[in-house]
């Protein structure tokens, strides 16, 4: 054998049927993979087809419709007579599509020219468009003017990805003085979203109640979104609209306010730090709430600015606060009248005689009085506000006698209202004591307490509950949403009791009491009323809270009910460090109840006190914040000052031409009317300690 053949092998030979064999399964393995991948195919366009036909037609229809949620419009706040307190108004937005833009930067540029964007603007928008994608819209800006509106929209067309619209925003036509009352709208906060994942929230134009009763009937005030399709092109060109379905509006909410009443008030306090509740002495209904300062809903519910935020932050009269039912404050002697009650129910006769020669002396202290008032009764006592007579009877009965019916008139009580919060305060009593301070109540502790000092705190809204009792001689509930009227029960006094208290209470405004210069200047009905002055803090010395650093003076109170003979009205009024009741509080009562009886002699009233006070509550705002403004912002102080400069040619100019052309001559010598010096001050926290000596009244 050849050895080449042996080294490398023989030559294998392949016969013709091998060669067919392997042929055979090669063609099969390919046609059944061919086969396979066919089956694997139909399987597959099958259930595409079938099984996901919904899913991918969405899809498709979603790239040809653009689907846009109509954010609904709130339901109207109107108050008993149905005047809105609160609506909406047609405005105009401008949003971007991140979807359909193609040339970003282009177009944002020229929104900048056309809607006068500031660089801050346009820096938060190109921010926005970073995070946001798809059809999910990008606010540009909000309450765009109509003129610029109109220019939008006339360059749309050559803007793809821009989208002007008309939306409704909030409208308070009060301003200021339903701020604490309704509250305002914002905008959703991301916390909102993630708890809800309502794509609602993140509607553009679309707001959420954030404080007052636009917060509390949230569910009554929104309504369903509606929704609005169109077709559009590869390019989110607009084709044509598809179909509209309508939002449909929140529900009306009705009120027990008087819109009339609310707004009156909330001028009359102006700028004074202070509250004045009204309660329906027939209802329990609510007819005011007022405090003020206060800030303008409508700046939030346009989006406040960060300079005017910061004011309200800083202002030391607190407008952020609702005082009306979170200030606490001593109430004075306000509370004598549950004092008096509370004397009447455990046997002091009303007649009994207390002699006043000045103070109450208790130990080796001597508690003053406002005067030496002689001989006093109860109606003369409650007349004079005689600190000496409830001095002597307090001491008697002992305090802890007295707690119960301050509580039983509403003090110290938590009101089933629909509003976020609210301060109970506190009326002490010895088992009170005893638990926060693990001390023993003592005689000055009741001496103190009888005259509403020391540890008594309540809120503005108690004193008018208390007023309205005391009046109307019922349990009344306070409410604020028309038909939740609340059944009232009699107060467990006999109507010679209660008569006793009225009696005194209208020799304080008609009598020869504290109260006179307030009586009300309509023929037939008469005010009856009890002044108050409270501490700020223990004061030595002959000035006691009337003068001096302004946030230590006293406060001054006023509660109130009216007509004497058949109340029909009743509340209360605190001015923070007004120095006395009589001297700031009461007026505003007298002119609150003589609107109620004769408005346009009350209107008459307040526009002659309005301009020595230097014009409308919104006027002085607008003139103390953009003062604020001048002092605290340099760049406005550098406008302010180019428009003054520009304002003075202007008025040179037009003077000039006055002038040439009438013939009587501008008078350059008129003197302004100055602003009357005002006392007003913030919040004062409750003292640590109770004063020693009782306050004036």
């Amino acid at each position: 054998m050849d050895p080449l053949k042996l080294l490398f092998g023989a030559k294998r030979q392949v016969t013709e049927a091998q060669q067919q064999f392997t042929f055979s399964r090669r063609a099969f393995f390919l046609g059944g993979t061919q086969i396979g991948i066919g089956a694997l195919l139909a399987t597959r366009m099958t259930w595409l087809a079938v099984a996901e036909n919904e899913k991918y037609s969405l899809l498709a229809e979603s790239n040809r419709v653009n689907l846009q949620i109509m954010p609904p419009r709130r339901g109207w706040i109107v108050d008993r007579k149905g005047h809105p307190i609160a609506l909406n108004r047609t405005a105009f937005r401008v949003d971007l599509i991140p979807d359909r833009l193609v040339d970003r930067d282009g177009v944002i540029n020229e929104l900048a020219q056309i809607m006068r964007l500031t660089p801050v603007d346009v820096e938060r928008v190109r921010a926005d468009l970073k995070k946001a994608a798809g059809f999910q819209p990008v606010p540009v800006a909000e309450n765009v003017d109509g003129e610029t509106f109109a220019a939008v929209s006339l360059r749309t067309p050559e803007m793809p990805g821009v989208a002007p619209s008309e939306f409704f925003t909030r409208y308070y036509p009060e301003g200021a003085s339903v701020g604490h009352l309704i509250g305002y709208v914002g905008a959703a906060s991301a916390k909102d979203y993630e708890d809800r994942r309502d794509p609602l929230l993140i509607t553009p134009g679309f707001k959420i109640g954030k404080a007052g009763l636009e917060k509390t009937q949230e569910a009554t005030l929104r309504g369903a979104p509606g929704a609005k399709r169109t077709e559009v092109t590869a390019r989110g060109k607009l084709v044509r609209d598809l179909a509209t379905r309508p939002d449909v509006p929140g529900k009306t909410v009705r009120l027990t306010i008087d819109a009339g009443l609310q707004a009156y008030t909330g001028r009359r306090l102006g700028l004074e730090s202070g509250s004045a509740v009204v309660i329906d002495c027939e209802t329990g209904g609510i007819l005011t709430l007022s405090s003020m300062p206060c800030f303008d809903p409508n700046s939030f519910s346009d989006g406040i600015g960060r300079t005017e935020w910061k004011m309200l932050q800083e202002d030391d009269h607190i407008p952020m606060l609702n005082k009306a039912m979170q200030g606490l404050y001593p109430p004075g002697s306000t509370v004598k009248p549950a004092a008096a009650l509370a004397l009447l129910q455990h046997g002091v006769d009303p007649e009994e005689i207390v002699f006043c020669n000045g103070g109450y002396r208790l130990g080796s202290r001597t508690f003053r009085c406002l005067g030496h008032h002689g001989p006093m009764n109860m109606r003369h006592a409650l007349m004079k506000s005689c600190n000496t007579y409830f001095y002597s009877m307090g001491r008697r009965i002992g305090y802890d006698r007295i707690a119960p019916v301050a509580r039983l008139l509403g003090l110290g009580k938590e009101f089933e209202l629909p509003m976020p919060s609210q301060r109970y305060g506190t009326v002490p009593d010895s088992a009170w004591k005893k638990r926060k301070f693990d001390q023993e109540w003592s005689q000055s502790d009741t001496l103190n307490a009888t005259i509403g000092q020391g540890y008594v705190q309540v809120s503005p809204l108690q004193l008018a509950v208390l007023a309205a009792r005391v009046a109307s001689g019922k349990m009344l509930e306070p409410y604020l949403i028309h038909g939740q009227q609340k059944p009232a029960r009699p107060l467990p006094f006999t109507p010679e009791q209660l008569q006793v208290v009225r009696d005194g209470m209208d020799l304080v405004v008609n009598g020869a009491g504290t109260a006179v210069r307030s009586r009300l200047p309509i023929d037939g009905v008469r005010m009856a009323g009890k002044t108050g002055t409270a501490q700020v803090r223990g004061i030595k010395g002959a000035q006691r809270g009337q003068s001096g650093a302004w946030k230590y003076r006293d406060h001054g109170l006023f509660v109130f009910f009216t007509p004497v003979d058949r109340p029909k009205y009743a509340g209360a009024v605190v001015i923070e460090h007004g120095m006395g009741g009589a001297r700031a509080a009461a007026p505003v009562a007298k002119s609150m109840m003589t609107y109620m009886f004769d408005p346009a002699k009350a209107m008459e009233e307040l526009t002659a006190l309005e301009s020595g006070w230097g014009g409308d509550v919104n006027t002085r705002m607008a003139r103390k914040s953009a003062a604020w403004k001048t002092a605290n912002d340099p760049k406005a102080a550098a406008e302010a000052a180019q428009g003054s400069v520009e304002d003075a040619e202007v008025k040179k100019t037009t003077e000039g031409d006055a002038a040439r052309t009438s013939e009587t001559p501008v008078n350059r010598d008129a003197a302004a009317t100055p602003e009357p010096e005002t006392a007003s001050g913030p919040l004062s926290p409750a003292p640590q300690t109770p004063p020693a000596t009782g306050a004036p009244q």
